[in-house]
Parts: structure tokens; C-alpha cells; sequence
């Protein structure tokens, strides 16, 4: 099933990430957690790719398991920034052979050791590749507190409208914890004439260790209830996670609330996370 004809649906939809492992000997353990989120049965779940298609092949393998053994709608990662044409038309060729349907086309994070290929530079471009070769539906990112790289958030917003001229269907945004930056950039965008289904990435933060990697990867704004949180429970582990599950749950319950029906969790691997914060809207989805 596309992903645009889930978000099409009236009714709320709740959907979950995991990310390959970065080598064979922990292929295993990724593999359990995602058919434990899978048995969630969650509107799609989808699987990251790594930096410079290093696991683009466990990438597949997960998606497909997802999609063909457990009927789950699977939406596959794909970057390009490392990418020659050659490999992404290789991917894109194993995704049709397994049946998957959906495609996150993103340009990637730099490699650490700042080797790229030229055959990319945009995720707008692979956008516009991936429309050219096959009937495949169609997501992107989108940065409500704008990307890093951005000179403004005007500038990011036109990159957006790229995406979605190039063929992007649905984006996903990237974390966010004041649900108001969102509400903001969803008027924005639409005042631009975007007007595609906008999937509200939520993380919920079960560690305080996370807090320094969010903001050094995105700078990403942290109200100053969410910092009280983090402040009075970070040394406590099993009070943080429970915290930290409950203000994701509270994001979610608030966005729905105000008509955002489509919710993505980035659920880390972590199948007893998107089940409790599942069994908490039980009712409300």
C-alpha cells in the first residue's frame, strides 16, 4: 500500500522508524525489534539508511521483511549525497523486485570524512530521479525550525517547494518538541501553496544523553518544560524514560487535537517505547 493513500484516511495514523544495523552480527537483534514493532501493527513503519548507502543493503533486507512477511506498508530510506546514479538506480531496482512501494528520498548528512559524489547535490534532485524510474510513492523531509544549512527559514521553504515540484508526495518533519514551531510552519508553508500531507516526526527522549545529540545535529529548540523534565529526571534512567514517553505521548495527543492527524515516531529500535506510547492513544487512534 502508498503511503499517500494511508495519509489520505480521515482517521489518525501512527507510524514507527528503525534503522538497519551497521554491521551482519547485529542484524539479528535490529531484526527482532522490528518484527516486535511490527506485531503493533502500525499504519508503516520505515527503515533508515546510512550515511553513504553503508547499510542500504540491511535497508532493503528489513524493508522487505516488513512489507512481505508481515503485511506491514514499508516506506525505505534512500540517500544521495554519497550516491552515484549507478547504485541508486541499483536500489531502487531491488526495491521493485521485493514490492516496495515507498520511498524516502533524502539528500543525506556529509560523510565524516567529506567524500561525496557529484551526481547529486539536492534531495530534489533524487526526488525527481526516483519519479522517472518506476510507479513508486514519493516522501521527503521537511524542517519546520529550518535545516541547518539554510540561510533562513524563507530559503527552506523554497527548497521544499522543489521537492514537491520534482514529485514529492508527503513530507516528514524533523523532531520537534514545541508543537507551536510546527503549527507556525504548516501556516507558512501552506500560505507557499504546499499543500501535500505533512507527517509530524516525534522523538521521544528516554535518556538524557540524547539532549547534547539533538541539538548539536539540528539546534533544535527545547521549551523549558521539556529542559525541567530532563533537569529533574536525567539521572533517574527509569524516570527519564517514563518522562520522556509521556511528553512525547502529551505532543501527540495535542496534535491531533489540532487536526495533524499524521504522527511518525523515531522509535530508536525500541519496541517497548512505541508500544506504551501506542497503548496510550489506543482510544484517541
Amino acid at each position: 500500500m502508498k503511503i499517500r493513500d494511508i495519509l489520505a484516511r480521515e482517521k489518525p495514523s501512527l507510524s514507527f522508524e528503525v534503522f538497519p544495523p551497521k554491521t551482519v552480527e547485529n542484524y539479528e537483534s535490529v531484526e527482532k525489534a522490528a518484527k516486535e514493532i511490527a506485531q503493533l501493527h502500525p499504519s508503516f513503519m520505515s527503515v533508515t539508511y546510512g550515511a553513504g548507502g553503508g547499510t542500504s543493503r540491511y535497508t532493503v533486507d528489513i524493508a522487505d521483511t516488513l512489507n512481505n512477511q508481515y503485511q506491514v506498508p514499508t516506506l525505505a530510506h534512500l540517500t544521495c549525497v554519497s550516491s552515484s546514479k549507478e547504485h541508486v538506480h541499483h536500489v531502487l531496482e531491488e526495491l521493485k523486485e521485493r514490492k516496495i512501494e515507498n520511498v524516502l528520498a533524502l539528500r543525506g548528512d556529509i560523510p565524516k570524512d567529506g567524500v561525496v559524489k557529484k551526481d547529486y547535490q539536492y534531495a530534489s534532485q533524487l526526488i525527481y530521479e526516483i519519479k522517472q524510474s518506476g510507479d513508486f510513492c514519493i516522501g521527503g523531509a521537511c524542517y519546520p525550525e529550518g535545516h541547518v544549512e539554510s540561510a533562513n527559514k524563507t530559503e527552506d521553504i523554497t527548497h521544499l517547494k522543489e521537492k514537491v515540484d520534482a514529485g514529492c508526495e508527503f513530507v516528514t518533519t524533523q523532531m520537534f518538541f514545541d508543537n507551536n514551531i510546527l503549527y507556525n510552519y504548516l501556516y507558512r508553508i501552506r500560505e507557499r501553496g504546499i499543500t501535500i500531507p505533512v507527517v509530524a516526526g516525534i522523538m521521544p527522549v528516554t535518556r538524557a544523553s540524547q539532549i547534547k545529540q539533538i541539538c548539536q545535529m539540528s539546534g533544535t529548540y527545547l521549551p523549558s518544560r521539556f529542559k525541567a523534565i530532563v533537569d529533574r529526571f536525567g539521572d533517574n534512567p527509569a524516570a527519564m524514560k517514563q518522562a520522556g514517553i509521556a511528553y512525547a505521548t502529551e505532543q501527540i495527543i495535542d496534535l491531533i487535537a489540532n487536526g495533524v492527524n499524521a504522527i511518525h515516531i523515531y522509535s530508536m529500535n525500541k519496541p517497548d517505547v512505541a508500544r506504551r506510547i501506542q497503548e496510550s492513544l489506543s482510544e484517541i487512534l
